[in-house]
């Protein structure tokens, strides 16, 4: 597939932000830029890479800000802006995984995406899970890691979901905390969009609730996903407020 490049404009859109944000990250050199004919422009598989780093490491308020920006495009994507009920079931939930390595952790939890039957290429996913661990661990501190593929591609799956695994023993994955981990989603997302909504939710969430002890504890996958459910539940507002007129794709910032 041919790199695409997008100019500002159409780089804003992408990332759901105003232009302001954008040339704000271009001034402090944040953002990946490629120069031609003394053009700036921007190649999207790029971005994307960029735009998945930053949002794990994204510190807490900045995250908090990001999430409640993005909050009237969500309610565009999922009934009441919420995820996890239409992602995540508790059939797509291993709490047993035997992996001991980092390469059996990608390896099993592909093999669980593709026991849903949506998986159009079970090997091309699993390659391009490790191509985007060697970028930069998906590790996040607390004992969990959110595995995704480099690039967000519509014919990778029947539809977007998740797959939620539990390991018996903790095996380190690179988490900035350097505790090692037990607890792994991996995001089957068909969009940039959904991708990074589910990002962003799924960081929030550990960062915010007692969702990780929850499904440290949890007894099986009818009470991990009931968990998951209820956390997220907690984080929305009571009625989501309708998206301005026009802008439902532009919101939240990775300024």
């Amino acid at each position: 597939m041919p790199h695409r490049t997008l100019n500002i404009d159409e780089l804003a859109d992408h990332l759901h932000v105003a232009r302001r944000h954008v040339e704000k990250l271009i001034k402090d050199g944040d953002l990946p830029v490629t120069m031609r004919g003394g053009r700036m422009l921007f190649v999207r598989e790029e971005i994307d890479d960029w735009a998945s780093q930053r949002l794990l490491r994204l510190p807490g308020q900045s995250l908090d800000w990001y999430h409640k920006r993005m909050m009237p495009a969500s309610r565009l994507l999922f009934p009441r802006a919420a995820l996890i009920p239409a992602l995540l079931q508790p059939e797509n939930i291993d709490l047993a995984l035997p992996a001991k390595t980092k390469a059996a952790v990608i390896r099993e939890m592909v093999g669980l995406a593709e026991r849903t039957g949506r998986v159009s290429d079970p090997r091309e996913l699993r390659d391009s899970v490790e191509e985007r661990e060697t970028l930069c661990s998906t590790a996040l501190p607390g004992g969990l890691a959110l595995l995704h593929a480099r690039q967000q591609q519509p014919f990778r799956f029947e539809r977007s979901f998740i797959v939620l695994g539990r390991t018996i023993q903790a095996i380190p994955f690179g988490a900035p905390d350097g505790r090692a981990s037990r607890l792994f989603f991996l995001l089957c997302c068909q969009s940039e969009d959904i991708h990074l909504h589910t990002l962003a939710r799924l960081c929030l969430l550990a960062r915010k609730t007692r969702i990780l002890d929850e499904l440290l504890e949890a007894p099986d996958a009818v009470s991990a996903q009931a968990g998951l459910v209820a956390a997220e539940q907690s984080m929305l507002p009571a009625e989501a407020p309708e998206p301005p007129k026009g802008k439902g794709r532009r919101a939240g910032s990775m300024a």
